[in-house]
């Protein structure tokens, strides 16, 4: 038994860069211990699997792995998805659904080539006090917290969140799927951010396209519009053109391909 594999860089138009999905298309799902088996060798930030939907066309069932838990949303390995169905495997609808244990999520086209992500927003609330672990994770001070499905820490530089080098081993005591450090941003970048998730296997990630569904709603009360171009300020860096919609959070980027394979069973 053979399995089609490709691994796309997403939020980036060129290799190397933005960050690294796994995509494996199926026909029927295979066991949960087996994708996640695939997902921990394959040693992404994440896996993406899917199958498509019975008598629908461009819709399809999503999941995605981490080396070590399935979660419940991911942007760039969506993308990554949306890329690969585009791509290589011959999608012609102008726009993707896929459904999701965070409901149904589109992706369209753009005539620039950019991939546009349409997901539910997730405006995090502000919080008094600093969770156990934190600080010493971070080792440094922001500004405020803020908390969704992860803890955002707001700082006040660009300088100061590149500058961050955090203990995993604290940070993973943070009771939270991961930790967003951000700041306002420069040189016609609205805001930039960094993303860290020790207590899910990945340390740090690339470009987080779930943190924005968080980061977007903050930012647009902040600054007081709709519209951003932010930028993930990770080792290999990434770049999303941001738009909040109501409660659904767009964001567009590109996506390259890295490889094509198989993975053997045999």
């Amino acid at each position: 038994m053979t399995l089609p594999i490709y691994q796309v860089d997403a939020f980036t138009d060129k290799v190397f860069a933005g960050n690294p999905a796994a995509v494996c298309p199926l026909q029927e799902w295979l066991s949960a211990e087996t994708m996640q088996a695939i997902a921990a060798e394959n040693n992404l930030a994440e896996t993406a699997f899917f199958v498509p939907r019975a008598g629908t066309e461009a819709e399809y069932e999503l999941r995605w792995f981490t080396p070590a838990v399935e979660v419940a949303l991911c942007g760039h390995a969506t993308l990554a998805t949306a890329h690969v169905l585009f791509r290589h495997l011959g999608a012609t609808a102008e726009e993707l659904t896929f459904h999701s244990k965070s409901g149904p999520l589109r992706v369209r086209q753009q005539p620039n080539g950019q991939l546009t992500l349409d997901f539910p927003a997730q405006p995090p609330q502000h919080l008094e006090h600093h969770p156990d672990g934190l600080l010493d994770g971070l080792r440094a001070t922001p500004l405020s917290i803020h908390a969704g499905p992860d803890l955002i820490a707001v700082f006040d530089s660009e300088a100061e969140v590149r500058a961050l080098r955090p203990s995993m081993t604290h940070l993973a005591k943070v009771e939270y799927r991961g930790v967003i450090a951000t700041a306002p941003g420069s040189n016609g970048v609205d805001f930039v951010s960094r993303w860290f998730g020790p207590r899910v296997g990945v340390p740090e990630d690339p470009v987080t396209g779930s943190g924005h569904t968080q980061l977007v709603p903050y930012w647009a009360e902040r600054l007081g519009k709709t519209t951003f171009h932010a930028r993930q300020v990770s080792p290999r860096s990434g770049d999303l053109w941001c738009e909040l919609r109501g409660d659904r959070v767009l964001m567009s980027g590109y996506a390259v391909t890295y490889l094509r394979g198989e993975i053997d069973f045999s």
